[in-house]
């Protein structure tokens, strides 16, 4: 795992999209074709924006998947993470992606998850653009996390600092309306990625990035499995950096 810190969140992520498509780039070259997974959430407002600008990528050669999903949410919801990915990322694109494959949080969930699951493992993942939770999750996985999982999408119980972080970004009005279930793709299948891109920015995530970073391996904070990983960058600004010795 690497650290590159930045002095802004803007040159996060110019850093974080310009590295996530320099990889886009050599999978295409490499074996024609590149799957990507693509989080969502304030964090990644940045590196959305460069990405969509990145040039020279054949994005017809494309296919992205997201990692997950609130159970029940309809698409028209300024939460969803469909609507999110459509409206920053898939309409934004100056030709259309080979696909993007959706999860549909008002279809059954057990349903769902395996539909898009078995999509997912005939699409070796080259690279993930990623965050990290104010508790430390990935994706909705909060701590403590399942590091053994086997299947490619859960079904998770959010918990409340998760929640909380969903109001306070200003998704939801209140956090009673923060639904507490969703499909979330599972710690081992993100770790499968060729390449993580995580871009961190932020003060409210320095304690999170500083026990993924310097603490142990451990599910209480489960994005310090990061560190395992062969080809993982954290990109940080000076605020999601600064309680780092």
């Amino acid at each position: 795992m690497e650290l590159a810190i930045c002095d802004t969140k803007e040159a996060l992520g110019r850093r974080a999209a310009a590295e996530g498509s320099e990889l886009i780039r050599d999978a295409i070259d490499r074996q024609g074709r590149a799957n990507i997974i693509l989080a969502t959430g304030a964090s990644q407002f940045e590196m959305l924006a460069e990405l969509v600008a990145a040039q020279r990528i054949d994005w017809g050669r494309v296919t992205g998947f997201h990692l997950d999903e609130y159970i029940g949410m309809p698409m028209t919801h300024p939460a969803s993470f469909r609507k999110y990915l459509k409206d920053r990322f898939v309409d934004r694109l100056p030709q259309p992606l080979a696909a993007f494959h959706y999860l549909d949080g008002q279809a059954d969930p057990e349903a769902e998850s395996r539909r898009v699951g078995r999509i997912l493992l005939d699409h070796p993942i080259d690279v993930a653009f990623i965050g990290i939770g104010e508790n430390g999750h990935l994706a909705f996985n909060d701590p403590p996390a399942d590091f053994d999982a086997r299947q490619p999408y859960l079904i998770v119980e959010l918990d409340e600092a998760c929640r909380r972080q969903q109001s306070g970004e200003g998704w939801f009005a209140t956090l009673a309306d923060v639904p507490d279930r969703a499909i979330s793709m599972s710690i081992p299948q993100i770790l499968k990625s060729a390449a993580i891109v995580c871009s961190v920015p932020d003060r409210r995530k320095a304690e999170a990035v500083r026990g993924a970073v310097e603490g142990p391996v451990t599910r209480d904070v489960p994005a310090s499995i990061l560190q395992q990983h062969t080809r993982a960058t954290i990109y940080l600004d000076r605020e999601s950096a600064s309680l780092l010795h």
